[in-house]
């Protein structure tokens, strides 16, 4: 399969909101004006097979939505986290956090160059965020700093 990755468009807003509701996420924060700090991996057919989004504030990123279709390779989610990787820095940002609920998928990240940190980290402009108020009332949530 020849996979692309690109930067959703305003066009993307409602199949991709429809892709991360199949795999049971929330849509919180996603909308016109949030929907080009996503990343989309396409099929050849254009269809939606993985994705990564980023909340941008000064200086920092929140990485959110992280979703890939069964069969995906683990090519593809590298390459996925390199590009937003790339965009981040290209917004200017320093740092890049993720929140997970699943230890099992720390030293993936860790792999990606994240260090595991503690919520008082975290930088105070994410309180703002739906998504982040929403991470931090689940116990079990880790958090994972990318110096960029």
């Amino acid at each position: 399969m020849q996979a692309l990755i690109r930067k959703a468009d305003i066009e993307d807003l409602e199949l991709l909101k429809a892709f991360l509701t199949r795999a049971n996420l929330g849509t919180d924060g996603l909308t016109a004006e949030t929907i080009e700090s996503f990343l989309l991996l396409q099929d050849e057919n254009d269809e939606i097979k993985g994705t990564l989004g980023m909340e941008v504030f000064q200086g920092a990123g929140l990485l959110r939505s992280l979703v890939v279709s069964p069969g995906q390779a683990e090519k593809e989610i590298f390459v996925l986290f390199d590009q937003m990787v790339k965009f981040a820095k290209e917004k200017g940002m320093e740092s890049l956090f993720l929140a997970t609920n699943k230890a099992v998928t720390v030293p993936f990240f860790e792999l990606m160059g994240f260090k595991q940190v503690e919520r008082d980290e975290l930088p105070n402009k994410f309180y703002g965020s739906e998504h982040i108020r929403h991470i931090l009332n689940v116990d079990n949530s880790l958090f994972l700093k990318l110096s960029l």
